[in-house]
């Protein structure tokens, strides 16, 4: 049975998807599901932020194929990990559910390069190309602990 793995922003065009684009690249697909989306109905069906496409593209990374969605409650069953890019959409998903098993599959992305520390993801929706580079780093570096902290439990 595949791990499966929840990247959640607010629009799902800029950050999130990246996220689940530089996860795909790093664990094998036969083993973990990774996907996407965001805690607003803003973008669903668009693809993401041009600006995140080329941003991945120019690391090895293809993201076209992905289309935005909106995170529902039933995504508490569906996944076994749930991570937020930020503080208000942490909030935004715990708020959806009073049960406890569901809150603990709900993490900051961050925490994992910095524990307990409840850092954003910056929305680079507003920036220059430059946000977007940021981001990149910043999710990489989180991935690469997600995908230790993945095998390390096996």
């Amino acid at each position: 049975m595949k791990i499966k793995i929840l990247m959640v922003c607010l629009g799902n065009i800029c950050r999130s998807p990246l996220a689940e684009g530089i996860l795909k690249s790093k664990l094998d697909l036969d083993h973990y599901q990774i996907d996407s989306c965001g805690t607003s109905g803003y973008h669903i069906g668009n693809k993401p932020d041009p600006r995140s496409i080329d941003i991945a593209k120019k690391n090895g990374i293809d993201i076209t194929d992905q289309r935005a969605a909106q995170f529902k409650t039933s995504d508490f069953n569906a996944y076994d990990y749930i991570y937020a890019m930020d503080r208000s959409n942490y909030q935004n998903i715990v708020a959806l559910t009073d049960k406890s098993e569901d809150k603990n599959k709900v993490e900051q992305i961050l925490n994992e390069l910095h524990p307990n520390s409840n850092l954003d993801v910056p929305d680079p929706y507003f920036g220059g190309d430059q946000g977007f580079e940021d981001v990149f780093q910043m999710l990489d570096k989180a991935c690469d602990n997600i995908v230790l902290k993945l095998k390390e439990s096996k």
